[in-house]
Protein backbone atom coordinates (compact mmCIF):
# COMPACT_ATOMS: atom_id res chain seq x y z
CA UNK A 1 0.00 0.00 0.00
CA UNK A 2 1.40 3.08 -0.86
CA UNK A 3 2.43 5.25 2.44
CA UNK A 4 0.77 9.14 2.13
CA UNK A 5 3.41 11.95 1.29
CA UNK A 6 3.45 13.70 4.78
CA UNK A 7 4.75 12.42 8.20
CA UNK A 8 2.55 13.84 10.44
CA UNK A 9 3.80 15.24 13.71
CA UNK A 10 0.27 15.08 14.85
CA UNK A 11 -0.40 11.57 14.38
CA UNK A 12 -4.48 12.23 15.81
CA UNK A 13 -4.77 14.64 12.92
CA UNK A 14 -4.59 11.78 10.41
CA UNK A 15 -6.55 9.68 12.51
CA UNK A 16 -9.46 11.90 12.66
CA UNK A 17 -9.24 12.73 9.18
CA UNK A 18 -9.68 9.02 8.13
CA UNK A 19 -12.96 9.36 10.12
CA UNK A 20 -15.86 9.38 8.16
CA UNK A 21 -19.11 10.48 9.98
CA UNK A 22 -20.97 7.25 9.29
CA UNK A 23 -18.70 5.89 11.71
CA UNK A 24 -20.62 7.31 14.76
CA UNK A 25 -17.30 8.28 16.57
CA UNK A 26 -17.88 11.63 18.75
CA UNK A 27 -15.25 13.26 16.15
CA UNK A 28 -15.53 12.99 12.54
CA UNK A 29 -13.59 14.17 9.22
CA UNK A 30 -16.41 16.55 8.37
CA UNK A 31 -14.11 20.18 9.88
CA UNK A 32 -11.45 18.61 8.39
CA UNK A 33 -13.01 17.40 4.93
CA UNK A 34 -14.54 21.70 4.41
CA UNK A 35 -10.67 22.72 4.92
CA UNK A 36 -9.20 20.65 2.82
CA UNK A 37 -11.32 21.57 0.13
CA UNK A 38 -11.31 25.78 0.56
CA UNK A 39 -7.10 24.12 0.61
CA UNK A 40 -7.44 22.42 -2.64
CA UNK A 41 -9.49 25.19 -4.23
CA UNK A 42 -6.56 27.72 -3.39
CA UNK A 43 -3.55 25.26 -4.39
CA UNK A 44 -4.75 24.62 -7.60
CA UNK A 45 -6.61 28.06 -8.77
CA UNK A 46 -2.49 28.87 -8.60
CA UNK A 47 -1.35 26.12 -9.79
CA UNK A 48 -3.38 26.87 -13.07
CA UNK A 49 -2.60 29.99 -13.07
CA UNK A 50 0.85 29.73 -13.11
CA UNK A 51 0.88 27.02 -15.25
CA UNK A 52 3.23 26.64 -17.59
CA UNK A 53 3.26 30.40 -18.07
CA UNK A 54 -0.27 30.26 -20.68
CA UNK A 55 -2.26 33.00 -19.66
CA UNK A 56 -5.52 30.84 -19.40
CA UNK A 57 -8.30 33.05 -19.25
CA UNK A 58 -10.97 32.85 -16.13
CA UNK A 59 -13.48 30.30 -17.54
CA UNK A 60 -11.22 28.29 -19.26
CA UNK A 61 -9.36 28.31 -15.50
CA UNK A 62 -12.46 27.11 -14.29
CA UNK A 63 -13.46 24.63 -16.41
CA UNK A 64 -9.89 22.76 -15.52
CA UNK A 65 -9.96 23.30 -12.15
CA UNK A 66 -13.87 21.68 -12.27
CA UNK A 67 -11.92 18.49 -13.81
CA UNK A 68 -8.84 18.42 -11.15
CA UNK A 69 -11.36 18.71 -7.92
CA UNK A 70 -13.66 16.37 -9.58
CA UNK A 71 -15.32 13.21 -7.67
CA UNK A 72 -13.48 11.02 -9.58
CA UNK A 73 -10.46 12.70 -9.92
CA UNK A 74 -9.93 13.11 -5.69
CA UNK A 75 -11.49 9.28 -5.30
CA UNK A 76 -9.05 7.98 -7.58
CA UNK A 77 -6.30 9.08 -5.48
CA UNK A 78 -7.48 8.26 -2.40
CA UNK A 79 -7.53 5.11 -3.61
CA UNK A 80 -3.92 5.03 -5.06
CA UNK A 81 -2.66 6.14 -1.33
CA UNK A 82 -4.81 3.27 0.22
CA UNK A 83 -7.17 5.68 2.10
CA UNK A 84 -9.69 3.01 1.06
CA UNK A 85 -8.47 0.67 3.43
CA UNK A 86 -7.53 2.57 6.27
CA UNK A 87 -11.15 5.35 6.37
CA UNK A 88 -13.06 4.70 9.13
CA UNK A 89 -16.71 4.02 8.25
CA UNK A 90 -20.30 2.34 9.81
CA UNK A 91 -21.41 -1.12 9.39
CA UNK A 92 -23.64 0.00 6.03
CA UNK A 93 -20.70 1.22 4.21
CA UNK A 94 -18.20 -1.56 5.13
CA UNK A 95 -20.72 -3.75 3.21
CA UNK A 96 -20.16 -2.55 -0.39
CA UNK A 97 -17.54 -0.79 -1.91
CA UNK A 98 -17.03 2.86 -0.90
CA UNK A 99 -18.74 5.47 -2.87
CA UNK A 100 -16.18 8.13 -4.79
CA UNK A 101 -18.35 11.04 -2.70
CA UNK A 102 -16.58 9.15 0.69
CA UNK A 103 -13.46 8.24 -0.72
CA UNK A 104 -12.97 12.00 -2.11
CA UNK A 105 -14.30 13.79 1.17
CA UNK A 106 -11.54 11.78 2.78
CA UNK A 107 -9.07 12.75 0.43
CA UNK A 108 -10.09 16.27 1.57
CA UNK A 109 -10.08 15.85 4.99
CA UNK A 110 -5.91 14.48 4.81
CA UNK A 111 -5.65 17.57 3.33
CA UNK A 112 -7.20 19.68 5.72
CA UNK A 113 -4.91 17.46 8.13
CA UNK A 114 -1.72 18.09 6.28
CA UNK A 115 -2.45 21.82 6.29
CA UNK A 116 -2.82 22.18 9.55
CA UNK A 117 -0.22 19.56 10.76
CA UNK A 118 2.33 21.49 8.44
CA UNK A 119 0.58 24.59 6.39
CA UNK A 120 0.41 26.00 3.23
CA UNK A 121 3.52 25.22 1.85
CA UNK A 122 3.17 21.17 2.78
CA UNK A 123 -0.34 21.30 1.72
CA UNK A 124 0.75 22.76 -1.73
CA UNK A 125 3.36 19.18 -1.77
CA UNK A 126 0.89 17.12 -1.17
CA UNK A 127 -1.58 18.07 -3.85
CA UNK A 128 1.60 17.92 -6.01
CA UNK A 129 2.84 14.82 -5.20
CA UNK A 130 -1.25 13.09 -5.40
CA UNK A 131 -2.73 15.12 -7.96
CA UNK A 132 0.41 15.85 -10.10
CA UNK A 133 -0.95 14.21 -13.40
CA UNK A 134 -4.21 15.58 -13.12
CA UNK A 135 -2.15 18.75 -12.87
CA UNK A 136 -0.18 17.96 -15.53
CA UNK A 137 -2.85 17.40 -17.90
CA UNK A 138 -5.21 20.51 -16.62
CA UNK A 139 -1.78 22.72 -17.43
CA UNK A 140 -1.38 21.87 -20.92
CA UNK A 141 -3.17 22.55 -23.84
CA UNK A 142 -6.74 22.66 -24.52
CA UNK A 143 -8.42 18.48 -25.28
CA UNK A 144 -11.62 19.76 -25.46
CA UNK A 145 -13.94 18.31 -23.58
CA UNK A 146 -17.58 18.54 -23.93
CA UNK A 147 -19.31 17.86 -20.69
CA UNK A 148 -22.55 17.84 -22.78
CA UNK A 149 -21.28 15.12 -25.13
CA UNK A 150 -19.55 13.07 -21.61
CA UNK A 151 -23.40 13.08 -20.12
CA UNK A 152 -25.20 11.87 -23.08
CA UNK A 153 -23.11 8.98 -23.42
CA UNK A 154 -23.08 7.83 -19.86
CA UNK A 155 -26.93 8.80 -19.72
CA UNK A 156 -27.38 6.44 -22.57
CA UNK A 157 -25.16 3.64 -20.91
CA UNK A 158 -26.40 3.90 -16.97
CA UNK A 159 -29.98 5.50 -17.44
CA UNK A 160 -31.00 4.44 -20.43
CA UNK A 161 -32.46 6.98 -21.28
CA UNK A 162 -31.07 11.18 -22.96
CA UNK A 163 -30.55 13.62 -20.40
CA UNK A 164 -33.05 16.77 -21.62
CA UNK A 165 -31.71 20.56 -20.38
CA UNK A 166 -34.90 23.05 -19.14
CA UNK A 167 -35.24 26.60 -18.75
CA UNK A 168 -35.74 27.51 -14.99
CA UNK A 169 -35.09 30.61 -15.03
CA UNK A 170 -33.41 34.20 -17.14
CA UNK A 171 -32.49 37.36 -15.62
CA UNK A 172 -31.11 40.78 -16.94
CA UNK A 173 -31.84 43.18 -19.84
CA UNK A 174 -31.90 42.05 -23.49
CA UNK A 175 -28.27 43.24 -23.91
CA UNK A 176 -26.96 40.99 -20.87
CA UNK A 177 -29.35 37.82 -20.02
CA UNK A 178 -28.44 35.08 -17.93
CA UNK A 179 -30.21 31.71 -17.83
CA UNK A 180 -30.44 29.05 -15.24
CA UNK A 181 -30.54 25.29 -16.54
CA UNK A 182 -31.14 21.88 -15.34
CA UNK A 183 -30.60 18.52 -16.64
CA UNK A 184 -33.55 16.06 -16.47
CA UNK A 185 -33.29 12.67 -17.16
CA UNK A 186 -35.09 9.26 -16.03
CA UNK A 187 -37.56 11.70 -14.12
CA UNK A 188 -34.61 13.06 -12.14
CA UNK A 189 -33.36 16.92 -12.08
CA UNK A 190 -30.35 17.29 -11.42
CA UNK A 191 -29.00 21.07 -9.94
CA UNK A 192 -29.18 24.10 -11.68
CA UNK A 193 -26.61 26.09 -13.24
CA UNK A 194 -26.03 29.59 -14.56
CA UNK A 195 -25.01 30.84 -17.77
CA UNK A 196 -24.39 34.03 -20.11
CA UNK A 197 -25.92 32.04 -22.77
CA UNK A 198 -28.43 29.38 -22.56
CA UNK A 199 -25.67 27.14 -24.41
CA UNK A 200 -23.25 28.42 -21.86
CA UNK A 201 -25.80 27.24 -18.98
CA UNK A 202 -26.72 23.53 -20.71
CA UNK A 203 -22.74 23.16 -20.81
CA UNK A 204 -22.76 24.21 -16.92
CA UNK A 205 -25.43 22.00 -16.57
CA UNK A 206 -24.42 18.67 -17.54
CA UNK A 207 -21.04 19.40 -15.75
CA UNK A 208 -23.31 19.52 -12.67
CA UNK A 209 -24.95 16.48 -13.49
CA UNK A 210 -22.06 14.61 -14.15
CA UNK A 211 -20.48 15.29 -10.64
CA UNK A 212 -23.55 14.46 -9.01
CA UNK A 213 -23.36 10.68 -11.14
CA UNK A 214 -19.51 10.73 -10.96
CA UNK A 215 -19.84 10.96 -6.90
CA UNK A 216 -22.65 8.48 -6.69
CA UNK A 217 -21.04 5.55 -8.39
CA UNK A 218 -18.55 3.10 -6.76
CA UNK A 219 -15.08 3.60 -6.85
CA UNK A 220 -13.25 1.51 -9.36
CA UNK A 221 -16.56 2.08 -11.87
CA UNK A 222 -16.38 3.23 -15.60
CA UNK A 223 -15.30 6.27 -15.60
CA UNK A 224 -17.94 9.00 -17.05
Amino acid sequence: MPAVPHAFRDQSLFELALTHSSAGRARDNERLEFLGDAVLDLVVAEELYRASGIALAEGEMTERKAAIVSRRTLADAASRLGLDELVQVGPGLRERALPRSVLANVYEGVLGAVYLDAGLEAARAFVRATLGSALADAGGPARGRNPKQDLQQLCQRELGGLPAYVLLDERGAAHARAFRVAVEVGGRRFPGAWGRTRKEAETWAAREALLVLEASAPAGSEPA
